[in-house]
């Protein structure tokens, strides 16, 4: 089965979709977000149109452990997502994914405008990543 993976921002959604074999998390892309309406029937048309199974969406927990406003906000997103796409939404702490992301692009030498273009997408494709590396060491 498929899985996606989704940075969920008030701006932009970064996007992420395993391989069938659930190992390997490939970034699908950032989509700009216009409401929570259109940003759900968006994604849950590509999940059925990519023969998605599951959804992993980040969730911002702050450094402290703490669940504020933007987990709420995430939640709620995640919720409404899986009854409209009907499919299974599940959750994976994201903190410090934007920063890894940040990293690895840097690292390839990327210009911070290009950055700032597909940041959201690679911080999705390390949310699902980690989630299918926890997932296979859990057996």
């Amino acid at each position: 089965m498929r899985i996606l993976g989704i940075d969920y921002g008030d701006a932009r959604i970064g996007l992420a979709l395993s391989d069938e074999s659930e190992t390997l998390a490939s970034p699908l892309g950032t989509y700009q977000s216009k409401s929570m309406r259109k940003d759900i029937d968006y994604i849950a048309n590509l999940a059925k149109e990519k023969a998605v199974g599951l959804i992993v969406v980040g969730l911002p927990i702050s450094m402290d452990g703490r669940m504020g406003e933007r987990v709420e906000k995430t939640k709620a997103f995640g919720e409404v997502l899986s009854r409209v796409s009907g499919i299974e939404v599940c959750y994976k702490d994201e903190r410090l994914t934007t920063v890894s992301a940040e990293r690895a692009l840097i690292e390839c030498s990327m210009r911070r405008e290009k950055r700032k273009e597909v940041i959201d997408t690679v911080s999705a494709q390390i949310i699902l990543q980690s989630y299918l590396d926890a997932k296979k060491r859990l057996g």
